[in-house]
């Protein structure tokens, strides 16, 4: 029987005009452990930080009517502890300046890998104080035992070395329990989202994977394929958890 996943411990709110990116940076951070809400625009951000407290801000610096710089200034005032990361697809050096001089903590180039922004994330908490003592967020399924902050699996006590991809996939099938995953929706959670077609790719990964976690890697318990679909973690001591056949893979897609 798995026990109830962590609850997300640093809220972080995403403020871009594009619903593609503003939802795959959502999703992506959801599966690292976040609480991610969304704003589509600076006056919903604004409205946002004014009721309800933040930790982290990301704030696309190229929006309509009321534009990143003056919203940074606005947020920065109303939230003072809140920290601030700039997102832009330009890499001047005044927009930089502009941005910090504004309030911001950073700035990030678009695109960027996610394990760059977290990284970012994490050093903004840091000086902002809000990861002070918090625990260790644990996620449990069968004998899996993840621990997301130090990045480290264990599998009935013995701990497994897995890869920094094979962690992130194993981290988002687990955040996502019982429920199938498309290809697309892994490969943008995990690789980005310039991903998306590279079914093959993906499937040498969960082969490998497979092989690091399951007791049989030819039957597997854990990672199932759902056929024209993508992947499903399950527990495999869940007798109300169905099994599928790992040999069948299909293609299906779908938006992150």
């Amino acid at each position: 029987m798995s026990i109830p996943i962590s609850q997300p411990l640093i809220s972080v709110l995403v403020v871009d005009d594009d619903p593609a990116f503003r939802k795959g940076l959502t999703a992506s951070l959801k599966a690292s452990g976040y609480a991610v809400d969304l704003s589509r625009n600076a006056e919903d951000a604004l409205s946002y930080v004014r009721e309800r407290p933040v930790d982290v801000v990301l704030l696309d610096m190229n929006m309509p009517e009321i534009g990143g710089v003056e919203a940074c200034q606005r947020i920065r005032a109303m939230a003072p502890r809140s920290g601030i990361i700039m997102l832009t697809v330009r890499d001047a050096e005044d927009d930089k300046v502009q941005a910090l001089e504004a309030g911001a903590d950073d700035y990030v180039t678009k695109p960027f890998p996610l394990r760059e922004l977290i990284a970012r994330m994490r050093a903004v908490l840091r000086r902002t104080g809000a990861d002070a003592g918090l625990p260790i967020p644990v996620l449990r399924v069968g004998q899996l035992e993840l621990e997301t902050e130090h990045r480290m699996l264990r599998k009935a006590g013995r701990e497994i070395h897995l890869s920094p991809k094979e962690l992130e996939l194993l981290t988002f099938l687990m955040r996502h329990k019982d429920i199938p995953v498309t290809h697309a929706r892994l490969l943008r959670a995990v690789w980005g989202l310039e991903y998306g077609n590279e079914s093959d790719y993906l499937r040498s990964y969960i082969k490998t994977l497979r092989k690091k976690i399951e007791d049989d890697p030819s039957r597997p318990g854990y990672i199932l394929t759902e056929p024209w679909v993508g992947y499903r973690l399950r527990d495999p001591s869940d007798p109300d958890s169905s099994t599928a056949d790992p040999d069948r893979d299909g293609d299906g897609d779908d938006d992150l």
